[in-house]
C-alpha cells in the first residue's frame, strides 16, 4: 500500500496528464474484421474530467499510440491536450509543461506501464491503477483503488477537486 498523498501536493495541481489505453480504458482494443476500432470509456471517468476542467485544471491526453476512437473521445470531452503517437510520455509532457509554463510540482501523471514511468516519476504525483505493470507499480506515488475504465481516473479527479476546494 502507497501512502496517501498530503492535500497539499494535490491543490498544488493544474496539470492532470494521462495515458488513454489502461487508464480511461481497461486497455482493450477492439478492431473488427473491416478494420474499425473501437474502445469503451467510463462516463464516469468523463464526468470527473469536464468537471475538473470547469474548476481550471488542464487535462492532457498522451497516448502512444494513435486512434481515431481517442481522438472522438477527447473531441467529446473538450480535452484541451491530447498527444497521439508519442511513446516518449516524458518528453512530450515535458514540452507540454513548458508551452503552458507550469512546473513539475503542478503536475500529476497517470500511467499504467512502462513507457509511463519516467513521466510518472517526473510528475509531482505519478499515479497509476491496481492492474498496471509490476515496476509501474513500484514507482507510483499512489495506485487507485478503481481499475482502469472503471473510474480510476475520476478517483483522481475527486481528490484534485477536494484538495484544491473546486467543488
Amino acid at each position: 500500500m502507497k501512502p496517501s498523498i498530503n492535500q497539499s501536493v494535490w491543490a498544488n495541481i493544474k496539470l492532470f496528464a494521462m495515458d488513454v489505453d489502461g487508464i480511461l480504458t481497461d486497455g482493450t482494443v477492439r478492431i473488427s474484421s473491416d478494420g474499425i476500432e473501437s474502445k469503451v470509456f467510463s462516463i464516469l471517468d468523463g464526468l470527473g474530467l469536464v468537471r475538473l476542467r470547469n474548476a481550471g485544471v488542464q487535462i492532457a491526453w498522451i497516448s502512444g499510440r494513435a486512434s481515431d476512437a481517442t481522438t472522438h473521445r477527447a473531441t467529446e470531452l473538450k480535452i484541451p491536450h491530447l498527444i497521439q503517437g508519442r511513446t516518449d510520455k516524458l518528453q512530450a509532457l515535458g514540452e507540454l509543461t513548458s508551452e503552458l509554463k507550469l512546473s513539475q510540482s503542478e503536475i500529476c501523471y497517470m500511467g499504467d506501464d512502462d513507457i509511463d514511468i519516467d513521466a510518472m516519476k517526473w510528475a509531482a504525483v505519478g499515479i497509476t491503477v491496481p492492474d498496471a505493470m509490476p515496476a509501474t507499480l513500484a514507482a507510483a506515488d499512489y495506485i487507485t483503488t478503481r481499475p482502469a475504465g472503471k473510474g480510476a481516473v475520476r478517483e483522481i479527479c475527486e481528490h484534485l477537486l477536494k484538495a484544491g476546494s473546486r467543488i
